[in-house]
C-alpha cells in the first residue's frame, strides 16, 4: 500500500478539514516565495484537493 492510498484511508470522511489543510499550506507557500510560484502551488493545491477529496469508488472528474 502506497503512502497516498494510507493518506486517503486517514482523511476518508474528514475531506473539508483536509482541503482547508491544503488551502492553508498553499497560502503559507505562496507567502513565503512572495508569490513567485503561485501558478504551480496552486496547481499543486488542485491536484491534492482532487485525490484527497475523491472518493475512492468514484471515477476522476475531468
Amino acid at each position: 500500500m502506497s503512502v497516498l492510498d494510507k493518506l486517503k484511508q486517514m482523511l476518508k470522511g474528514h475531506e473539508d478539514q483536509a482541503g482547508k489543510g491544503v488551502d492553508k499550506a498553499g497560502d503559507f507557500v505562496d507567502d513565503r516565495t512572495q508569490g513567485k510560484y503561485s501558478g504551480q502551488v496552486d496547481t499543486a493545491q488542485d491536484k491534492l484537493k482532487e485525490q484527497f477529496g475523491r472518493d475512492q469508488d468514484q471515477p476522476p472528474q475531468s
